[in-house]
């Protein structure tokens, strides 16, 4: 498909890195954007971008971000795990910081089933969200799906994915998706049904290699393709242990960079792509998280201090 013809709406906002982003469906705030940044904070921007409100602090680096039942907003944070945030008052409490008595490395994404079951994603057991290029040069393969179930115990329920990243649901939640960043996919975990336990692949062979993923209100699963596939990176990764390991060591601006390119995607429930919006923009790159909700697409970034929105 040609780059989309639409126009890209930035909006900055008090930090950087804002990773994801969350649409505030109903309530005073409606149509009302969350978004994480680096220094622990967690912004709501109004549907306009007029108005900006530091809502709380994790005091972490908040990445995904999810609706949670009982109206606070999950927080997939990095550095502190699992996190549930009242965006009225502030308060912030650790649901999940732990598994199996190690503590986790790199909490990315999630969704949440309509009985409160949380899946989320670990990217490493080896390497930390600031050491991120680590993991997907040397391609691990230590990322995980996680569930938390409505009795509070969790478990592992996939092992061995590359750089596991954004997650969600089914329309009808007969199946679970988790993005593996480092190997272009989307895997699929059958939660009912005939395959229920199996997995297999929702998407293979993106574009570029996918971030967070989230369910619309069109009711498609859009995928933020971070930066477009590169061969060097798949030789690398390919390569001897010992040469991946050295790549990033070497300087910063010798190291394999994101091309700087702001793309997302939507895909339907048997994994046929129906959107495809690759936006021509000098001013806004490396999509991390997307949200769509009522014809407006929302895109958040990693390496931007802002978000945008485009019409879907």
């Amino acid at each position: 498909m040609t780059p989309a013809a639409h126009r890209l709406e930035i909006h900055p906002v008090p930090g950087h890195g804002a990773e994801d982003v969350l649409v505030l469906p109903d309530g005073p705030h409606e149509g009302s954007v969350l978004t994480g940044t680096d220094d622990g904070a967690i912004f709501r921007v109004s549907h306009d971008g007029r108005r900006i409100d530091r809502v709380a602090h994790t005091g972490g680096r908040p990445l995904g971000l999810e609706l949670h039942p009982d109206g606070r907003v999950l927080v997939c944070d990095a550095h502190r795990g699992l996190l549930l945030v009242d965006t009225g008052s502030g308060d912030v409490e650790q649901v999940v910081g732990t598994v199996d008595g190690a503590p986790m490395l790199f909490c990315n994404n999630a969704a949440v089933a309509a009985d409160g079951t949380v899946w989320f994603s670990d990217s490493s057991t080896r390497f930390s969200v600031e050491r991120w290029k680590d993991d997907f040069v040397q391609d691990t393969r230590t990322g995980r799906l996680l569930r938390l179930g409505t009795d509070g115990e969790v478990s592992v329920v996939l092992e061995g994915l590359a750089f596991a990243n954004g997650v969600a649901l089914a329309g009808d939640e007969s199946f679970v998706a988790v993005a593996e960043t480092g190997a272009r996919t989307v895997v699929r975990h059958w939660l009912s049904g005939e395959r229920a336990g199996t997995r297999d692949f929702l998407v293979e062979d993106l574009p570029g290699y996918p971030d967070n993923i989230a369910r619309g209100s069109d009711g498609l699963i859009w995928v933020a393709i971070a930066s477009p596939r590169d061969p060097v990176v798949e030789r690398l990764q390919r390569g001897p242990q010992w040469l991946r390991r050295q790549v990033t060591r070497i300087p910063a601006a010798l190291q394999p960079k994101p091309a700087r390119t702001c793309r997302v995607q939507a895909y339907d429930d048997t994994g046929r792509l129906v959107l495809d919006h690759d936006i021509a923009t000098d001013d806004f790159h490396m999509a991390t998280g997307v949200r769509e909700h009522e014809g407006r697409v929302w895109i958040g970034s990693l390496q931007e201090p802002a978000v945008a929105v485009l019409d879907r």
